[in-house]
């Protein structure tokens, strides 16, 4: 036998053997992630309480990135930091050959001034538009960390019998880039190599949201809106209030543009098909009650499903304020940004991650065709890169509606911390069984 088919004999048994055992180890059992789960609840839900009381907002969780990364190193991780301004990256290799799957978390808070009476809550403040602003984890994100650190912890428990690579990605600035910056922290931290070295074949996130405790939901394709701000600002002339004829009411022009636009979305789009929200969300105008300012800025958000669709609107948007404001002899400006593109879960992966949730959350706790929802989130980026799934975890209080629940982004908006474990199985699950397939 010559040398060199001696060694591709080798390298043959290798692989074979290597395959062998692979198969020969099996999946993880369920009663053994759950009991790990168990085991790290505790400090889950330590966690959680902790930085719910120490909450920052985007760009700005430098406490938060330290606690996560220094957690991440305590489990023997490969661990990047500043990864889109205070990202963490951390890789987990398995002690078995096999791909890359990555599981994500956001770590801000919001500008919301906290009214839940929980005995951890938030006191803190920070700097918003120049202003000194009270900040709350109104949106949950505290509870995402904790459970992905949570996941973490279990995982690294189990690296020996990992088949792959996890990828932890813990992402600042997920509520939209702040004033003065150019992209928020999912197409940041994309730009400066999250999603590199390894790359993902797969991504998995979560969000918190009023619903039965611990139930999970989503759906195939479009699942949370694409999320654009709209801007418009009009320009009049000054006058007397008494004397409206003497100058250009940006007042009625304003009032004119927001029942426009009200038109526009509920009289020429059919909401069976391609759900569509646009609001004008703010109107600053004028200092005194019998002085017509020259001026009126407007903004507000689009939330659409269908790109074709978008665009359209958009176009006739602008043409129809620019009609409005012609029509009151005033001048428009009118700019579009997008904050979040549409939240599209992979088919394929949708289908093939219900049982496993079902194995998170148990029998009947998993609706894998919810309808779409309107709010947004910058997972979107993330799942354009490499195929995701990103699913909502019911949170709301034992015995209460979620429909009476606080809702995220409000100042009563909590956590039912008996959902955390759920959470952090359903993390440590879609990684695991994910590197397992065949």
């Amino acid at each position: 036998m010559t040398l060199r088919r001696l060694l591709a004999v080798s390298t043959l048994s290798l692989a074979l053997s290597a395959g062998l055992a692979h198969a020969q180890a099996g999946p993880v059992a369920l009663d053994r992630i759950e009991a790990a789960v168990t085991a790290q609840t505790p400090r889950v839900v330590a966690w959680r309480r902790d930085l719910h009381a120490n909450p920052e907002l985007g760009f700005a969780e430098t406490r938060t990135a330290a606690m996560v990364a220094d957690h991440l190193r305590s489990l023997g991780m490969e661990v990047r930091t500043e990864v889109g301004k205070t990202g963490v990256v951390g890789i987990l290799r398995g002690g078995r050959p096999g791909g890359t799957v990555a599981l994500r978390a956001d770590m801000d808070a919001l500008p919301v001034l906290e009214a839940t009476g929980l005995p951890f809550a938030s006191t803190a403040t920070g700097s918003y538009m120049g202003n000194t602003v009270p900040v709350a984890h109104a949106c949950g994100h505290d509870a995402h960390i904790a459970m992905l650190m949570g996941a973490a912890a279990v995982l690294a428990g189990m690296k020996a019998d990992i088949p792959g690579t996890v990828v932890f990605i813990f992402q600042p600035a997920e509520e939209g880039a702040p004033p003065g910056e150019p992209m928020g922290g999912a197409r940041l931290m994309i730009a400066e190599g999250a999603l590199a070295d390894p790359r993902p074949e797969a991504i998995f996130g979560l969000h918190v949201v009023p619903g039965r405790p611990g139930t999970i939901f989503y759906r195939p394709q479009g699942f949370m809106a694409a999320s654009d701000r709209i801007d418009i600002t009009l320009h009049g002339r000054q006058t007397h209030g008494a004397w409206p004829w003497k100058g250009v009411d940006v007042i009625a022009a304003s009032a004119d543009i927001v029942q426009t636009i009200n038109g526009l979305t509920a009289r020429t789009i059919d909401p069976t098909t391609t759900p569509t929200v646009f609001t004008i969300a703010t109107l600053d105008a004028g200092v005194r009650y019998n002085i017509i300012p020259d001026q009126a800025v407007m903004s507000g958000t689009l939330r659409t499903f269908d790109i074709a669709q978008r665009d359209d609107l958009v176009r006739r948007a602008e043409i129809a304020i620019d009609n409005v404001a012609e029509t009151w002899g005033a001048t428009a400006e009118f700019s579009v940004r997008q904050n979040a593109a549409l939240v599209f879960n992979n088919e394929a992966l949708s289908a093939w991650l219900a049982p496993v949730l079902t194995e998170a959350a148990g029998a009947g706790n998993v609706n894998a065709g919810s309808p779409p929802t309107t709010v947004a989130e910058d997972f979107s980026y993330l799942s354009q890169e490499v195929p995701g799934v990103f699913y909502h975890l019911g949170a709301s209080k034992d015995g209460v509606d979620p429909a009476a629940s606080p809702p995220n982004h409000s100042p009563g908006f909590d956590v039912n911390e008996a959902v955390l474990p759920v959470g952090v199985r359903a993390h440590v699950l879609s990684a695991i069984r994910f590197l397992e397939r065949e």
